[in-house]
């Protein structure tokens, strides 16, 4: 991942261990999927467990593999939303004029 916006200079993280919120976000979106899928597929469409098992295990491999970056995008987004003020002018950065 690159350390810094080539576009506006946003230093991406802010300190070590800033990412360790999105892994929270990226678990729980998993969890909330299969969660879900498995109560709809086992109990609403009568699919037995043997069936659902291999799937599911994929998907709770392979998905949080796929969202990584996304969730570390939303993460740095909410951050911005909710806390403008980490997110002033880069003291290593350029200055604007």
């Amino acid at each position: 991942m690159h350390e810094i916006c080539s576009g506006c200079k946003l230093r991406y993280e802010q300190a070590p261990g800033y990412f360790l919120g999105s892994a929270y976000l990226n678990y729980g979106l998993t969890s909330l999927i299969v969660t879900i899928s498995y109560v709809a597929l086992h109990f609403g469409a009568s699919i037995p467990n043997r069936t659902l098992t291999g799937p599911l295990i994929a998907f709770v491999i392979l998905f949080p593999l796929a969202c990584f970056r996304h969730a570390r995008s939303f993460w740095i987004g909410m951050d911005c939303f909710f806390d403008r003020t980490s997110f002033e002018q880069d003291p290593d950065g350029p200055q604007p004029d």
